[in-house]
């Protein structure tokens, strides 16, 4: 084969070409669009029958192979595509182009697989970028019958170039977007554990917990429907509690499951996440309705806590789309905050319960030593008066006597309990309206005199918190002066500075040895300087055994801390 080189003017033109070519391999175009447009670029540019694009990975091997000249059936009746060996092997290890006449003749050429199509004439030229090479081209069979000329060889090389930065381009612009997904997935992910955090952290109410927490779920993984199933105390039952979106017929024709059965209690016994992407054809599902519901995958979770199950949570879709193994990492982690989420909540609830038993206890406790007993006390009194009614008059009138005034101290007893159990609100009346009324209650009910120092005006200034601090101290302390100290004299001041409100309550009862109080804190003192130091404030309780009590707390004036 001889060889002919083009005129000034043929090769002047085909610059041209190459050039509005390669403009075409610098638009934002997809990687595997951009490899095809190469191939044929280059198989355009030689006049070649056959062109072939070799891409790397990033050890060095043959990753992608395009082909352009044959035609897909042609492509699949080969027998293997390439491997890397041969004049390819040669190409991928060097720096130069690779220009043969006859190809066979080449010491490194292997010959072709099965039903390859012949080829003589063969040009490779690398693909690089700096010291990297990114892949190969190559290019057989010139249309002309004869074999590849220099000017071939610059051309391509050439393209080789364009092609280079193209396809580095197309690399980061995929790399981009890759990231852009992973990054908005990742946003997403903190969208749902953020959300999840704050209701599991704001409540200790379990309906609250268990209806945000579905919620959220359903709506990070855009399905139709949830449900959730507690363990009840058997251990052995699943119960379904809640469910939310569509089909709620369909789902709670089966809202009981044991342990073990279905796919409610085959989570609960493994204790691990399980999917199904074909309900219709899965006999472990157990719930016809919810696939004649059209409903075709489930994701169910565990609700764990530590080692223990509190339930099952599940949801489903009609669509196909499958839960990938990123949804089921964070239903996981999902399921474990919403398991001790619920602990906690039930052992708050325990906890209340459990608070209100031994308020009762201490109220039966209370009234069967205090007044009870005075009232059993009155009743002897009164037995021994009738029974000396008729042999000593005075007597008996005495003993009535002391009857009446023992019932007078039961009924200011009970007045007390009265007293301390009623709660009481400060509304929207101010906060002296507010003490003057629980003065005149105090009054009322324990016939103990109060007496109130105040400024003229109503302490506007106060935010509604810090003067509903400020009440229910004085509330609290009133119900102690009563119930405990039995003051027959308070008296309640309050007063400002520039920067500060201030109440100080005294009362001339019984008082306590503040020391001994300080290694058992009552409920009551305590949940003053909680409420104090709460608005920034900040409180001081003296008291000493027959001398009485002084409370004294101020909180910042406004909205000064």
């Amino acid at each position: 084969m001889s060889t002919m080189l083009l005129t000034r003017e043929q090769l002047q033109e085909r610059l041209f070409a190459l050039h509005a070519a390669s403009l075409e391999l610098v638009k934002d175009i997809s990687l595997e669009t951009l490899l095809e447009r190469i191939a044929s670029t280059a198989c355009e540019q030689a006049g070649a029958r056959y062109a072939a694009l070799g891409v790397l990975d990033d050890t060095g091997s043959l990753k992608q192979f395009i082909t352009v000249g044959m035609s897909e059936r042609e492509i699949k009746r080969i027998a293997h595509p390439p491997m890397g060996r041969g004049l390819i092997g040669e190409l991928m290890n060097t720096n130069v182009p690779l220009r043969l006449s006859v190809l066979q003749d080449h010491p490194r050429s292997v010959g072709f697989p099965a039903n390859h199509p012949n080829m003589i004439t063969f040009l490779g030229v690398p693909i690089r970028t700096g010291d990297k090479q990114l892949g190969q081209i190559y290019l057989t069979e010139k249309l002309d019958g004869l074999e590849f000329t220099s000017d071939d060889e610059m051309i391509i090389q050439m393209l080789a170039a364009y092609a280079a930065t193209a396809i580095a381009n197309a690399r980061r612009i995929e790399e981009m977007r890759k990231r852009d997904i992973a990054l908005s997935r990742r946003n997403r992910d903190m969208e749902l554990l953020n959300g999840i955090a704050s209701t599991l952290t704001s409540s200790l109410e379990l309906d609250e917990i268990l209806n945000k927490t579905l919620g959220q779920v359903m709506n990070y993984l855009k399905v139709e429907a949830g449900e959730i199933f507690l363990l009840e105390e058997d251990k052995t039952t699943l119960r379904m509690v809640l469910h939310r979106g569509q089909a709620a017929e369909a789902f709670w024709t089966r809202n009981i499951f044991n342990v073990g059965d279905g796919y409610i209690g085959m989570v609960a016994k493994s204790r691990q996440p399980l999917t199904s992407r074909q309900l219709a054809s899965d006999a472990n599902f157990l719930r016809d309705a919810v696939v004649e519901a059209g409903f075709q995958q489930i994701a169910c979770i565990p609700m764990l806590s530590g080692e223990n199950l509190m339930g099952v949570m599940s949801v489903a879709t009609r669509t196909t789309d499958p839960f990938d193994e990123r949804n089921l990492q964070m239903l996981t982690a999902v399921g474990a905050w919403a398991g001790l989420s619920i602990e906690n909540a039930r052992l708050h609830t325990d906890a209340r319960r459990l608070a209100v038993l031994e308020e009762r206890n201490r109220i039966g406790m209370d009234l069967h030593d205090g007044i009870i007993q005075s009232i059993y006390g009155v009743g002897l009194s009164l037995e021994g008066a009738r029974l000396t009614l008729n042999e000593d008059p005075k007597i008996a009138k005495e003993g009535i006597t002391r009857a009446i005034d023992g019932l007078n101290q039961a009924i200011r007893d009970i007045r007390s309990y009265i007293l301390d159990l009623r709660p009481r609100q400060l509304g929207n009346e101010g906060l002296l309206s507010g003490i003057k009324r629980l003065i005149a209650e105090y009054r009322a009910n324990t016939f103990a005199e109060v007496q109130l120092t105040a400024p003229d005006s109503d302490l506007k200034e106060l935010t509604q918190t810090q003067s509903l601090t400020l009440f229910h101290i004085c509330q609290e302390t009133l119900a102690n002066a009563a119930k405990h100290a039995k003051a027959k004299n308070v008296q309640v001041a309050l007063w400002t500075t520039d920067e500060r409100v201030l109440m100080e309550i005294h009362d001339d009862g019984k008082g306590f040895d503040i020391e001994q109080k300080h290694s058992s804190l009552g409920h009551g003192l305590a949940n003053m300087q909680t409420r104090a130091h709460a608005v920034g404030g900040e409180i001081d309780i003296s008291s000493s055994n027959g001398e009485g009590t002084t409370i004294l707390v101020w909180v910042p004036r406004g909205l000064k801390r």
